[in-house]
């Protein structure tokens, strides 16, 4: 009968750290979507851009690792890059009319 696996990281892999993202789509939003995250935290690894197919033919995928730094928040309701403001849905649902 063979021993237990040991579930968990192995011993000689380094220590990961920060925020793992997968992203898919066309290399416009894939870019785009790089940007938004760099400007929220470092990019400290970049996987190389891997097309998809069959009916994803035209995607790609891509994995980031960034380290972000949670005290980096925007305040509520202050415009981002884009133009656009962040909504208080709670405020927003209690000022809600029923239908």
């Amino acid at each position: 009968m063979p021993a237990a696996r040991r579930d968990g990281p192995s011993p000689r892999d380094a220590r990961l750290s920060g925020l793992e993202v997968w992203l898919t789509g066309t290399p416009a939003e894939l870019d785009a979507a790089t940007a938004a995250l760099v400007d929220a935290g470092h990019l400290t690894q970049r996987g190389t851009r891997r097309p998809l197919t069959g009916s994803d033919a035209g995607r790609y995928r891509l994995y980031l690792r960034l380290s972000v730094t949670a005290g980096r928040q925007r305040p509520i309701g202050t415009p981002d890059a884009s133009g656009g403001a962040l909504i208080d849905l709670a405020a927003a649902r209690a000022q809600r009319r029923p239908a």
